[in-house]
């Protein structure tokens, strides 16, 4: 990110923070609570933002060297990602051109070839069939066009995107626009895969997505865990079409106050959030990244599934922040977690202790309420513009009535 955008960023948030202001929209929205439970507007979902949307799907180093591998299960059909033997990033239909039995049942690893467990056909990194046993029995097959199913594929700036459907588009440079440009000014290209854990909850893709949509909350229900670190009632907010950035104050912001602007950097006094239409939250600075990709569960809006993946510096991790064995002593998870890279523990206790026991506890609330059919609309406040956006961003891709305005009292 450009110094001068970090400066104006953080001039803003300094100013909120002084003032006692928070973002203003300017305007509140009801917002139907069917969104969350309807069957047949989950499948249109299903098909518009998973099945037929490009997908980010990890970071360079989830697939460190040729060879290295990692499955999805999470988008209607099954996915193998790779790492071919040019070091080409590769997905593929995670089936067997045979009898569509998977090729690979571990979630990562690395492996020269992938065999089949059903019949021993055995397919290379690139995706080309190798081998195909007692072929003599079986009968002659064209193995130049027999290997796996492939799909769009293409890393950038350190990222990951596919395709899950083989036929479709995806065009980063149209997908992303500007964010391009920031995404290459960060480091995602050289952070190390450090682990992952799931949240799988009884509540909507969309209501775990909204956890991710304001910071009012954090003095409220985070007051003991994150609200430790943050300041809460702050937020910078960025739009690139349908994604954005999202950026609010820890109280590292107020050291910088004496500094000369020169000497400001964003990621001292804040995080650096974007949301990536339609499921992912993404935040990274110079030494760490998180990547969270949220999942409905096809056939049950009632249900979602949350991948969190964690990434180092190979400085952070020099400095033990991949070490899950340390003893955490008497310090603050919440304490531990702010320090320079952190520590994996740390931030798996963080994402526990505040998404898993406290944010999706709320979610699960709000989903037995829309399910109960009693409660038509909730209400996304003039201070909660992001979630203005998502949900505006959704209704439009499906060609619905937008949010509806709440009348001025």
């Amino acid at each position: 990110m450009r110094h001068e955008i970090q400066v104006e960023i953080l001039t803003e948030l300094m100013r909120q923070l002084d003032t006692g202001e928070n973002i203003d929209a300017g305007v509140q929205y009801r917002m139907p609570t069917q969104d969350y439970v309807c069957r047949e507007r989950a499948k249109k979902e299903q098909v518009k933002f998973f099945a037929d949307h490009p997908q980010l799907v990890g970071l360079s180093n989830d697939l460190p060297s040729s060879g290295s591998f990692y499955t999805i299960d999470e988008l209607g059909a099954p996915i193998l990602t790779t790492r071919d033997q040019n070091g080409q990033f590769r997905a593929f239909l995670n089936a067997c051109r045979h009898r569509s039995a998977r090729v690979v049942s571990e979630s990562r690893g690395k492996k020269a070839t992938f065999m089949c467990p059903f019949h021993h056909w055995s397919y290379g990194p690139g995706g080309e069939l190798l081998n195909v046993p007692n072929e003599e029995h079986f009968g002659a097959i064209d193995k130049s066009c027999m290997g796996l199913v492939e799909l769009p594929a293409e890393e950038r700036n350190g990222m990951l995107w596919i395709h899950p459907n083989p036929e479709g588009d995806l065009n980063l440079d149209r997908l992303l626009g500007e964010l391009n440009t920031e995404f290459a000014s960060h480091p995602a290209a050289d952070l190390v895969y450090a682990g992952e854990t799931t949240i799988a909850k009884r509540l909507n893709w969309k209501l775990a997505n909204d956890t991710f949509g304001e910071t009012y909350h954090f003095g409220k229900l985070h007051k003991d865990t994150l609200g430790q670190l943050y300041y809460g009632n702050n937020l910078h907010l960025t739009l690139f079409d349908q994604h954005h950035r999202f950026v609010t104050a820890n109280h590292g912001i107020d050291a910088m106050r004496a500094e000369p602007t020169e000497y400001w950097h964003i990621a001292r006094g804040t995080f650096v959030l974007y949301y990536l239409f339609p499921n992912v939250q993404f935040l990274i600075n110079p030494e760490s990244a998180t990547l969270i990709r949220i999942y409905p569960v096809p056939g049950n809006p009632s249900e979602s599934v949350t991948k969190i993946s964690f990434y180092y510096s190979q400085a952070a991790i020099d400095a033990g922040a991949m070490d899950t064995s340390k003893d955490m002593g008497t310090t603050s998870v919440y304490d531990r977690a702010n320090e320079r890279g952190g520590s994996l523990q740390a931030n798996l206790e963080v994402f526990k202790s505040t998404i898993e026991e406290e944010d999706y506890v709320m979610g699960e609330m709000q989903q037995k309420a829309a399910e109960s059919g009693l409660l038509e609309h909730i209400i996304f406040g003039r201070n909660e513009p992001a979630l203005h956006h998502f949900h505006s961003s959704f209704k439009a891709a499906l060609g619905e009535p937008a949010l509806e305005q709440l009348a001025e009292q």
